[in-house]
């Protein structure tokens, strides 16, 4: 039995590859966590981005000149729950207004802004 040649893997290799294989799955799972959560974050950021567009473009089209200030309402997206705080400001040129829209999650609280949009209004005449 001396001449005998033993082929296979011993016990240690194999533990070492299980450890091995463990930290790579772990490190897949963790990156397609991070992956969907970020997806959810772009998602929410697109539809604040169009709620922020159409504020301005319903003031565009309703040919508003807004008094200057601060106002809050609710503006939805789909099925995101969106605040828009549009901050109305004067400009050197009296014949226009800068309307600031920002939206914010209406289920988050904090200060955590999706989205910001900046237009001029003119009056009309």
């Amino acid at each position: 039995m001396h001449g005998l040649l033993v082929r296979g893997f011993t016990l240690i290799e194999v533990l070492v590859a299980l450890a091995v294989v463990g930290v790579a799955l772990l490190a897949a799972v963790r990156a397609s966590g991070t992956m969907a959560q970020t997806n959810t974050e772009l998602r929410l950021r697109l539809l604040a981005q169009l709620s922020a567009d159409n504020r301005i473009a319903e003031l565009r089209a309703a040919n508003a000149f807004p008094p200057i200030g601060v106002r809050s309402a609710a503006c939805p997206q789909g099925k995101a729950n969106l605040q828009c705080v549009e901050e109305v400001k004067s400009t050197p040129n009296p014949l226009f207004r800068r309307i600031e829209v920002r939206v914010y999650s209406a289920n988050e609280s904090g200060d955590h802004m999706l989205a910001e949009l900046i237009g001029i209004l003119p009056r009309r005449q």
